[in-house]
């Protein structure tokens, strides 16, 4: 057995969360079916047409930074986001191997940041409902430099604000588009995951090195 990283070559580890680092069921049950059914509730309509309403919307906003952004569909929607991701945060949970790959990378002495386009309240509670916030160096959010992972913007602002070398990064998103981005600025090793959502089947990536679990990262014994 060999790694799929070539750990000689990494001084820093970028990691997404969402789907990386935490399970993308959440996500994926808090749009698809809580967001539409209390906005339903809150304009008195059925559930139906709030999806005729709702996904237009979304797909519209996807690849952008208001798709991230909570404050946004708090204004679109006039139902607290946030709040309601509080209401349901027990549903919060990491994939398997996540916290085990996130210590081996402490006591490895690299650095480790955080790279997400979660909305500051978003990454927040969840980092704080599992705990991971202490595996980190650094939390790099998209809002706070006015644009996407998605967006070769998204890097250079992040190389001017927190400089580091492109060639010696390991990088792990669940986004194609996203990873894609980071390819395209020359970060050195990048790595898919492929089971982001541990209720929806595996998906086949060929385009990059392809994982189901972060864990899968780890040198062999």
């Amino acid at each position: 057995m060999h790694s799929l990283v070539d750990w000689s070559r990494v001084d820093h580890v970028l990691l997404d969360m969402d789907g990386t680092l935490l399970d993308l069921a959440f996500d994926n049950h808090f749009w698809r079916e809580l967001v539409p059914q209390r906005y339903a509730q809150r304009h008195g309509i059925s559930l139906e047409s709030a999806l005729e309403h709702l996904v237009p919307q979304f797909r519209a906003k996807q690849g952008t930074l208001d798709w991230y952004c909570l404050d946004y569909w708090t204004d679109v929607t006039q139902v607290d986001i946030a709040a309601l991701k509080e209401e349901i945060r027990h549903r919060i949970a990491p994939l398997q191997g996540s916290e085990e790959f996130l210590r081996w990378l402490h006591e490895s002495g690299r650095k480790v940041w955080l790279a997400t386009n979660a909305h500051g309240r978003s990454w927040r509670l969840k980092l704080e409902h599992t705990g991971f916030s202490r595996w980190f160096d650094r939390v790099i959010c998209a809002h706070d430099f006015g644009a996407p992972k998605e967006d070769p913007r998204f890097w250079q602002r992040v190389m001017i604000a927190h400089p580091f070398e492109p060639e010696r990064v390991l990088f792990a998103d669940d986004s194609l588009p996203v990873l894609r981005a980071a390819r395209e600025y020359g970060i050195g090793q990048i790595v898919a995951i492929r089971h982001p959502d541990s209720t929806q089947p595996r998906r086949e990536i060929a385009e990059f090195t392809s994982v189901d679990r972060l864990a899968d990262l780890l040198p062999a014994a």
